[in-house]
This record gives C-alpha cells, sequence and structure tokens, in this order.
C-alpha cells in the first residue's frame, strides 16, 4: 500500500534542496526525503526529479508517492561503556563522552551513540529536527571524547542552537601536539573545507568555511606539548586540521600526519584531544554555566609516560 500527495511550494521555501522542502513539508526526515528522490518517486511539474540538491521555485507543484513503511525493527539502544551523565535538569543533559561513542545514529555506524545511551538511561529528549538528530546542537568525533550538551526541550534545542551558531559557547579543549607550535600562544584563523584528495578528511582550503582556533602551552614535554585550546568556531575536525597545517600533528592521529610510531610508544589508539570545559547561557535560567571533566585513563596513561612517571 502506498499514499501520494500533491502540494504547490511556497514561497517560504524557494531556493531550497528539493529533500529539505519535502522534509519540512510532509514532516519527513532529511534522510526519508532524500531516499524517496534517489527512488524516483517525486515530481515537479510533472518530471522526474533528478537529484536531491534540485532546487525549489515557489508556484510549482511537487507530487510524492509515499510508499507504506514497514515497521522499524525494535532495536535495544546500548548504554555506553564509560558515559557519565555530568548535569540533567528538564531542559539539558550534559554527557561526559568517552571514545568510541557517536553523538547519534548515522549510516554505516553500528556502534553505541550519545542518543541511544540516553534513551536506554530513560532520559526522554523532545525536540524538534530530524528523529534520529534530536537534541544534539554539537557534535564530537567518534574518536574524541570529552563534554557534550544535549538539548531535551525544544527550548533549549532553540537557546542551545543560536547559542553555539552566535559563538557564544565556550569550549576548553585540551591535546597534545607532536613539537612544539613557533609561539607559545596564539590563533589560528584559517579557513577549512573538504581535502581535494579524501572525502573523509578536511584541510585548511581557500574558499572554505572560516575557522578560528586559540592555544595555549600547558607544559612542555619531551618532543611534544599539552595544549589548552579554546574554539571560535566548530567545524569538522577543527583542531586536527589546524595543527596539521602547523607541522604539529596531534599525538596519535596519524590521518593528518602524526608518527604512529610514537602512539604506539604510549598505548594510544586514537589521537590524544578532549573536551575538558564547556559554558554557556542556561535556556531556562538565563544564568551562565560550566561543566569540566578529567581525563579519561587512555590520555592520562600517555601523558604520564611522556612525561617518565
Amino acid at each position: 500500500m502506498s499514499s501520494s500527495r500533491t502540494l504547490m511550494i511556497p514561497d517560504g521555501l524557494a531556493g531550497e534542496r528539493v529533500d529539505v522542502g519535502l522534509s519540512r513539508m510532509l514532516g519527513l526526515s532529511r534522510t526519508r526525503a532524500a531516499d524517496l528522490v534517489t527512488a524516483g518517486l517525486v515530481e515537479i511539474n510533472g518530471a522526474v526529479v533528478a537529484t536531491r540538491s534540485q532546487r525549489l521555485e515557489p508556484g510549482a507543484m511537487l507530487y510524492v508517492e509515499l510508499p507504506e513503511e514497514k515497521p522499524a525493527v525494535q532495536v535495544r539502544p546500548q548504554i555506553a561503556p564509560g558515559m557519565s551523565l555530568v548535569h540533567q535538569d528538564e531542559d539539558i543533559v550534559v554527557v561526559d563522552k568517552p571514545v568510541g561513542v557517536a553523538a547519534h545514529p548515522s549510516a554505516g555506524w553500528s556502534g553505541p551513540t550519545v542518543l541511544g545511551h540516553l534513551a536506554a538511561a530513560g532520559v526522554t529528549i523532545r525536540t524538534s529536527g530530524d528523529p534520529e538528530r534530536q537534541g544534539i546542537v554539537s557534535r564530537l568525533d567518534v574518536g574524541t571524547s570529552g563534554l557534550m550538551v544535549v538539548a531535551r526541550t525544544e527550548r533549549g534545542y532553540t537557546t542551545l542552537k543560536d547559542a553555539f551558531r552566535a559563538r557564544e559557547v565556550g569550549k576548553v579543549y585540551h591535546a597534545i601536539c607532536q613539537g612544539a607550535p613557533d609561539q607559545p600562544e596564539g590563533t589560528i584563523d584559517a579557513p577549512i573545507g573538504r581535502s581535494p584528495n579524501h572525502d573523509y578528511k578536511f584541510a585548511v582550503a581557500r574558499g572554505g568555511k572560516p575557522s578560528i582556533t586559540h592555544y595555549s602551552t600547558l607544559e612542555e614535554l619531551p618532543g611534544t606539548t599539552l595544549l589548552r585550546i579554546e574554539l571560535e568556531t566548530g567545524r569538522t575536525h577543527q583542531i586536527r586540521v589546524h595543527f596539521s597545517a602547523l607541522h604539529h600533528p596531534l599525538v596519535g592521529d596519524p590521518l593528518y600526519g602524526a608518527d604512529p610510531t610514537l602512539a604506539t610508544r604510549l598505548g594510544l589508539e586514537r589521537q590524544w584531544l578532549h573536551a575538558m570545559e564547556l559554558s554557556f547561557i542556561h535556556p531556562a535560567s538565563g544564568q551562565e554555566v560550566t561543566f569540566t571533566s578529567r581525563y579519561p585513563e587512555d590520555l592520562q596513561q600517555a601523558l604520564d609516560r611522556l612525561r617518565g612517571h
């Protein structure tokens, strides 16, 4: 069984991609909307839409065939070992995410997620947005540990999204890079875009998105430096890309040029990078709140080895 819908594209969606428009008009997830386009089930003014990136024109007639969805297989959310709930109230929850955990479900990822962990722990999320990303206002890479905030209510979601967009959230990381930057403290202001050679990598690139990283030296170590890093922007892999561009890649990050033998000597299986501190205006109280974390065991052991303990 299937159903169909015919809609006139409103002025408010002029210039939007087809998948975005479908998502908004029919309340579908972006992934579901893209799948309908790929399956040839979407037409505009009688012509089948060839690509989900096609732009919408106001006044055009959009037709979509909606096949009956099979009932989803119920998968029990995973409790992620090592994850802790640092803070929880009506509007937000702050977690300390371990390495090896994704922020939310995605194609190709079958491991634990922050949202899955919260669901298994009985923490409800009631926000708008794609169902698979509900409440996520910023992410940490699977290979990066530390603090993340997730919105639980629409008030929290809207307020925090706006705060991240306006660069009003304090994000402090600690990292260990190879060698020592020329200056003990400074700012890296270099745009970041996708690497022209690798789909899964990013690079400093002309025409990339503005990206600003502030750093200061915490401790000089044998052949390495422990850094305090504050992000003004939040691009994917920003810290890793910026320090690689300075020829001081993060220890344990061979994807961006680090020495893999050093990581082996230190017992590291990922980059030495941890989200230490998160501060923002609470969406309900209007007061600034700050949350802090400690180094996880693998990073602390690597640091101790560098210190010669």
